[in-house]
């Protein structure tokens, strides 16, 4: 790993999240300098480019899809991808423009949330199982255990998806976590994340901590 912090801009907005420990398990990775910020004042920061921000964190929760010329569908439609700056969603980020092409372009899973289709349940014991342990995202973790909030959504099934983690938890999608190339930057999605009862996980932190490298092109 390089000796070089990485800077990570993690963006939050329209969701409540517990603030305190999300923050203390960012600053858990001594090697990347995480500054959180909402996503309306990302997006009109016109130095928000690769060589501000290694990689960009999404735990945001922007459900209708932009106005047409407004600064955050300008962004996403012409900054995402542009350079090889990472991308990373997790848990309520997965469901951000239900219905919005772009997007699912970018972050490899169609069905959001619409359709009735939607459903999320707390406190689930969530047996998570390496699907590629090769990958370096899942470099230094086995199989373990978590409780989070699971969620049934479409399946990732868009074409260039890689499944890295599975679940068989049957109030969930199975396949909770894989990568993807979008233009010229990778990104990572993973379902879990909902509060400190993850947040304070080693083997998430691992993930986390590992997919900002990988996305990075660490």
């Amino acid at each position: 790993m390089s000796e070089k912090k990485l800077k990570v801009a993690v963006l939050v907005e329209n969701h409540p999240y517990d603030v305190i420990n999300f923050q203390k398990m960012l600053e858990s990775f001594e090697d990347c300098e995480c500054y959180v910020q909402p996503v309306d004042l990302f997006v009109r920061d016109e130095d928000n480019n690769k060589e501000k921000y290694d990689t960009v964190l999404y735990y945001n929760m922007n459900i209708p899809i932009p106005e047409v010329g407004s600064p955050l569908e300008l962004y996403v439609k012409n900054e995402i991808g542009n350079t090889k700056q990472g991308v990373i969603f997790i848990h309520h980020a997965l469901l951000n423009f239900w219905k919005w092409d772009t997007f699912t372009e970018i972050c490899g899973l169609r069905v959001r949330g619409e359709d009735g289709i939607f459903k999320y349940t707390q406190n689930q014991s969530v047996n998570a199982h390496i699907a590629d342990t090769s990958h370096p995202i899942c470099a230094g973790v086995s199989d373990f255990t978590i409780t989070d909030e699971t969620y049934i959504l479409g399946e990732p099934e868009e074409p260039g998806n890689h499944i890295l983690i599975t679940t068989d938890n049957e109030t969930s999608i199975k396949n909770i976590a894989w990568v993807r190339q979008y233009k010229n930057s990778r990104v990572f999605c993973f379902a879990s994340g909902h509060d400190n009862k993850v947040y304070s996980s080693p083997d998430y932190r691992k993930i986390l901590h590992n997919a900002i490298h990988w996305t990075s092109g660490q």
